[in-house]
């Protein structure tokens, strides 16, 4: 069970959270205090100016951030806590991740790919999804027992963004392909985490045990076994739970299935109807032509999000239609980034049941 901090689907009670809050201060500073400030901004510009190198400074493992604006609060730049470093070039302001040390196998950022855009259509996508639906609900999964953990492995890599705020410049850079382990209890209690070329762990990882009841947006195998294997009954609990959110609830509702698929075991029922509800979200194309992050062709269910300007592409083996990862692909140029930026991709590279937290599939061993 993979929480994912940046995305909020619980509606917030305002009235409730303004009435537990002080009220506002004074906005207004006294003179003699903003002319310190200015006189401290100035300087601190100045010693940026003559100092062209650039600057790394981090910050500890789930310390908050400095007051920096990120580009997008839904990019999907690191997960689960990671330490975060600001980039300073002679005033250059960006978000990295970098966090733990060379010797922690920290993050090395590579110039993000740039592919071609394959148009999307509608044109055999129901025939597609009946073939990929088809393959996952014939697939043979072992179903984890208590005391057991579902172990999946993969490789990924995520956005990073240099911005010039003299000159207006903007760099986009991407994390080096990267392999990512997670342990998950099937009751989603205990789990474990090993990502240390995101800057999001040390070698030896962190846990992600939690007290939380399962929900749509943070499930456990238990949770999953337990939803409709209708994929009108689906659509219709995943639009109830995340329509009020983020960039409408066509996005969301396509957002959520794909974190259902990408990073969990599920009874094989279930990831078939997940693939026929979303099928049934307006704006899903096919598109012919799609390379997971360690560059195995195939074919995508996609969906565009107007807002950001980036396609989301689920890729599935041409021939035998089993997942392969996903990648979001820039399709306008926004903010900075290019048409044909892929700024995350993943590869699902293995999934098993082990019996122990941190063993690994076939050793029986951490």
């Amino acid at each position: 069970m993979i929480r994912t901090p940046w995305r909020r689907r619980e509606p917030l009670d305002h009235a409730e959270l303004a009435r537990l809050l002080p009220g506002p201060g004074d906005p207004e500073l006294p003179q003699d205090r903003l002319t310190m400030l200015e006189e401290h901004l100035m300087n601190e510009i100045q010693q940026h100016q003559a100092r062209p190198q650039m600057e790394l400074r981090q910050f500890p493992v789930f310390s908050p951030p400095p007051p920096v604006v990120e580009r997008r609060s839904r990019r999907k730049v690191a997960l689960i806590g990671a330490a975060v470093a600001v980039v300073v070039l002679a005033g250059v302001v960006g978000v990295g991740r970098l966090g733990l040390g060379q010797e922690d196998g920290a993050q090395a950022l590579v110039p993000a790919p740039v592919v071609r855009v394959v148009p999307g259509t509608t044109q055999g996508l129901g025939g597609a999804v009946d073939r990929i639906s088809a393959a996952a609900g014939k697939e043979a999964l072992l179903e984890p027992e208590p005391g057991q953990f579902i172990y999946v492995k993969s490789q990924v890599s995520w956005l990073s963004l240099e911005h010039n705020v003299s000159t207006g410049e903007k760099k986009t850079w991407v994390q080096k392909l990267h392999p990512r382990e997670v342990w998950m209890s099937p009751n989603g209690r205990k789990g474990w985490l090993i990502e240390a070329g995101n800057g999001t762990t040390s070698t030896e990882g962190m846990d992600l045990d939690s007290d939380v009841e399962p929900h749509l947006s943070a499930p456990s195998y238990n949770y999953l076994k337990a939803l409709p294997a209708d994929p009108d009954a689906l659509l219709k609990k995943i639009y109830a739970e995340t329509g009020e959110l983020g960039n409408g609830r066509n996005q969301e509702a396509f957002t959520a299935i794909g974190d259902l698929v990408a990073e969990q075991l599920m009874p094989a029922q279930l990831t078939a109807a997940l693939y026929r509800a979303a099928a049934k979200i307006p704006g899903v194309v096919l598109v012919d032509e799609a390379k997971d992050a360690v560059g195995r062709c195939g074919i995508a269910i996609a969906r565009v999000d107007e807002e950001a300007g980036e396609r989301t592409e689920w890729i599935f083996d041409a021939k035998s239609y089993d997942y392969l990862g996903a990648r979001t692909v820039q399709i306008r140029e926004a903010e900075g980034i290019a048409a044909g930026t892929v700024t995350a991709r993943t590869a699902i590279t293995q999934r098993a049941v082990v019996d122990e937290m941190k063993a690994l599939p076939g050793t029986g061993k951490a």
